[in-house]
């Protein structure tokens, strides 16, 4: 769901559906534990309670479960997805600008990012399974 966290030790698998909204998938080879958030604006602007509604919140708030899992910082790795812009011109470009809060936050936490599919007209459901990193895509019909 959007504005949303997952994240459990035991292996699982995570489904979700993007347009301009973003999804991580942070992924601990070594432990072989995962999981994804759901964002739906890049940045909290200090108003109203930090949520995960935000990417730079939920980007910190999933790298701190899996840290608080026994991860460590030099192990993590990222996968991108989402960012469409599937109505033409809109005025904020909300999905590319949710697109630069996940590679500006994932950069300033030195978190690598080893997938990436973003922008477009289309949107994406993805499905991740948390202990092997694996990411499905597909598309879905749009403009």
């Amino acid at each position: 769901m959007p504005s949303r966290i997952f994240f459990d030790v035991r292996p699982a698998e995570v489904k979700t559906i993007l347009g301009s909204c973003v999804a991580i998938c942070l992924f601990d080879p070594v432990l072989r534990i995962g999981g994804m958030n759901h964002y739906m604006l890049p940045y909290w602007t200090g108003e109203g309670r930090p949520s995960e509604k935000y990417g730079d919140i939920a980007i910190e708030m999933l790298v701190e479960k899996l840290l608080n899992a026994g991860s460590s910082s030099g192990s993590l790795r990222a996968k991108v997805f989402g960012g469409a812009e599937q109505f033409g011109d809109q005025p904020y470009e909300v999905g590319l600008r949710n697109v630069e809060c996940a590679k500006e936050v994932l950069y300033a936490l030195n978190i690598p990012i080893v997938g990436f599919n973003v922008a477009g007209k289309k949107g994406r459901k993805i499905t991740f399974t948390t202990d092997t990193g694996q990411v499905r895509l597909q598309f879905l019909p749009g403009l």
